[in-house]
């Protein structure tokens, strides 16, 4: 089977190389030496101030959440996977959604103040799948309404904006290190913020508000990165410019290959550059997306709709919005298969299928 994604497994003897080093030490977990090692790296690599390493993307945004003191309404985009409206609506907030932008399929700044009331406290806008948002757009009308802006920046690891990361951007953005992502720990996440005093207590959260052997200051989660999952990041990190080569290759391919059919590729903001986090095309149709579908997986393609459905058609949400473009997209969008050892022979089989349509 050619999976839509599969996940990047680094040099085997490297990897056991990191865990001899938990086996010596004999910590596992709990901010151990590799997990420091991890965080300083990638604070590094993606040019930001303060990165807290956590179990994995949605407790990422779970912590912002609390460490914001978030109430009330949130403004977010029907258009992401599901953890980042559950996340809301599990802290006990009501996600309020502003419709999306057809081409860049990110929230449409033009739509947020439309759901803006008195109990609105946030807006949770995704990078989807990497392309950064109107990050500028979206802070004037936090600004605006004295709202704080947390970016579910999920898919953009590596991403940036005018030239600097978009991590950068809000008063905090979060990461999923997921297996299946462009840089993992097997299961992982991160918060991001350039404030120091919101980043202090973030870890004070994420490890049930415990200041010493004796005292616990306020309350708290579980939400730790163990050493094993550290490894894996500084394994990965460690071949992260293979992993780049390899899907730039692949995602390359497809723009080349599909440019003469029906297909519509996403359109990437003007002042960033795709970090191939993902491959999707969309049809004209959903009648064509699903016959597409149906032929790639008789030759043995699994690709994947993300985002389906849109999230405002969740009845447990009782959204009361309706978002007619990001219902329309949701509904002709699908992921193919994209991965740095995605061999030739393979995506060809995937185009060849896909122009045969």
């Amino acid at each position: 089977m050619i999976t839509v994604t599969k996940s990047y497994l680094p040099n085997k003897e490297k990897y056991k190389s990191y865990i001899e080093r938990i086996y010596e030490s004999g910590w596992l977990t709990n901010n151990g030496s590799l997990l420091q090692e991890l965080e300083q790296r990638l604070k590094e690599h993606l040019c930001v101030k303060n990165i807290i390493l956590v179990a994995n993307g949605s407790l990422a945004l779970q912590l912002a959440y609390k460490a914001l003191n978030l109430k009330g309404e949130v403004i977010t985009t029907p258009f992401s996977f599901a953890a980042t409206t559950s996340t809301l609506a599990w802290e006990g907030l009501k996600p309020v959604f502003a419709d999306i932008d057809a081409e860049t399929f990110n929230i449409d700044p033009n739509k947020i103040e439309e759901g803006i009331t008195p109990e609105t406290s946030a807006i949770v806008p995704v990078h989807v799948f990497g392309n950064p948002c109107d990050v500028e757009k979206i802070q004037n009308i936090a600004n605006k309404h004295n709202l704080k802006v947390i970016y579910d920046a999920a898919h953009a690891f590596g991403a940036e904006y005018k030239g600097q990361s978009v991590l950068n951007y809000g008063d905090i953005s979060t990461l999923s290190f997921h297996a299946t992502k462009l840089f993992h720990t097997i299961e992982g996440g991160a918060v991001i913020t350039n404030d120091d005093k919101l980043a202090k207590k973030i870890r004070l959260l994420m490890n049930f508000g415990i200041t010493g052997p004796t005292t616990i200051e306020s309350v708290g989660t579980n939400a730790k990165m163990n050493e094993f999952e550290a490894a894996m990041g500084l394994c990965v990190l460690d071949e992260i410019d293979t992993i780049k080569v390899g899907r730039e290759r692949v995602w390359n391919k497809y723009k080349e290959s599909l440019a003469d059919t029906n297909l519509t590729f996403q359109q990437w903001n003007e002042h960033s550059y795709n970090n191939h986090a993902y491959a999707p095309v969309l049809f004209n149709s959903e009648d064509e997306l699903l016959k597409a579908e149906a032929v790639l997986k008789e030759n043995n393609v699994l690709p994947r709709r993300y985002f389906y459905p849109s999230l405002d058609t969740l009845e447990y949400l009782e959204s009361k919005t309706v978002c007619k473009v990001s219902r329309n997209i949701a509904s002709r969008i699908l992921c193919i298969p994209i991965y740095p050892n995605l061999c030739q022979a393979s995506q060809d089989t995937v185009i060849n299928t896909l122009k045969a349509l």
